[in-house]
């Protein structure tokens, strides 16, 4: 517990400065530590973070895009319980992995996504349906607001997190999905999450000063990775 805290704390950091990225550091660790807990601890705790992150930059929240992914989102979710009760996880990170990868590859050419509604509806399912098997589902929103400012990239992607990721445990929990094991574990990371989004508080303007497109390419892409290698592994 103490190595999935400290994790989980660097994670925490990690998203309270581009908006993401939480799973990606937390996912690898439990995976190894017991695959049974995932995904309900990490979902547990990306809604918490979320709604810290929600309370400090509430002022710059495109509310219409998140309205727009949460048209997807809500879908996805019903096929991501499917996917945990159903499909085989290896194939299915395989896949979820090179599609993401594929999406960083093109925004590092050609490809400049904006958050405009088709491409947020599909990306809010996408993320739906992989975050709910996976707990890695925000580098597909993250994606399209890759050009934004800081503060309206991690408002926005932490409203869409609340709504999101509460209702893929909400969702989880009525499939019978979710265990009181995976419960507690969730509920005693968070005073390890709390400390890792204290810290990147006074952080977050000095982060964004040198842009915030690049490092959000490098954890999307690393993400896609991590989750390559593992279900690789399985």
């Amino acid at each position: 517990m103490a190595a999935a805290g400290l994790v989980v704390a660097l994670g925490g950091l990690l998203q309270g400065l581009i908006g993401f990225g939480l799973a990606l550091i937390a996912v690898p660790l439990i995976a190894l530590l017991d695959p049974a807990l995932l995904p309900v601890p990490v979902l547990i705790v990306a809604t918490a973070h979320a709604s810290m992150s929600l309370a400090r930059e509430f002022g710059h929240v495109d509310w219409r895009g998140v309205g727009w992914a949460m048209l997807g989102r809500l879908p996805g979710t019903l096929v991501g319980i499917w996917i945990v009760d159903a499909l085989d996880p290896k194939g299915f990170g395989l896949v979820v992995g090179g599609s993401v990868l594929g999406c960083v590859l093109l925004s590092i050419t050609t490809w400049r996504p904006q958050p405009r509604p088709k491409s947020l509806v599909t990306a809010g399912f996408a993320s739906g349906s992989f975050g709910t098997a996976t707990s890695v589902g925000g580098p597909m929103v993250a994606l399209l607001y890759q050009n934004q400012a800081g503060p309206q990239v991690r408002a926005t992607l932490a409203a869409f997190f609340v709504l999101g990721s509460g209702a893929s445990v909400l969702g989880l929990l009525a499939a019978g999905q979710v265990t009181a094991h995976q419960l507690w574990t969730g509920l005693a990371l968070i005073p390890f999450l709390i400390a890792g989004f204290l810290l990147s508080g006074p952080l977050r303007r000095k982060f964004d000063a040198g842009g915030i497109r690049t490092p959000m390419l490098i954890v999307a892409g690393a993400s896609a990775v991590v989750l390559i290698v593992r279900s690789a592994l399985l």
